[in-house]
């Protein structure tokens, strides 16, 4: 199996399933969170195709790759949080954020197996980097579901503040 090939049809997967959330999500700032996850799942596609043709140049560049879109999500929340808003949110919308990172957790669980497997220094590490991307993507999913269970606390969790350092 050419694990390149495998990781963008899960990207594209990841990305349609973001696109499908954000068409139903009814907040605009909660929208705008899954139009960026799934723009995020877009350019891993693309660092990907590249990479099954052999350009490993932009290794480096997929690194972090997914800081914006948690920095974006942290100000989304702050906003969120800071209107004064009460909040409902439905179980079902809780089941959509946990079958995300479900999906999250079983992508950086492949990359990482592949890359225990992996004989060749470079893909090794590249699989590495991804899998430390989609870990980053799964710790984003985990504050949208704090922040689901307790919008008015949510800001003052501590996982949240330390978000970058994943």
């Amino acid at each position: 199996m050419d694990v390149f090939k495998y990781a963008m049809q899960m990207e594209l997967d990841g990305k349609a399933y973001y696109e499908k959330m954000a068409a139903q999500a009814e907040n605009e700032l909660v929208k705008n969170i899954l139009t960026d996850l799934a723009k995020d799942e877009q350019k891993h596609y693309n660092i990907f195709k590249r990479f099954s043709e052999g350009d490993f140049s932009e290794v480096e560049e997929f690194r972090g790759g997914s800081t914006r879109v948690l920095t974006n999500a942290k100000n989304i929340f702050q906003k969120l949080s800071s209107s004064g808003q009460t909040f409902d949110f439905g179980k079902d919308l809780r089941k959509t954020w946990l079958q995300a990172q479900e999906i999250e957790k079983k992508s950086e669980d492949f990359y990482r197996e592949k890359a225990t497997a992996e004989k060749n220094a470079q893909v090794k590490k590249t699989l590495g980097i991804i899998a430390d991307e989609e870990h980053k993507h799964w710790v984003l999913i985990e504050n949208v579901l704090h922040f689901l269970d307790r919008p008015k606390q949510w800001l003052e969790d501590a996982e949240w503040n330390n978000m970058e350092s994943y």
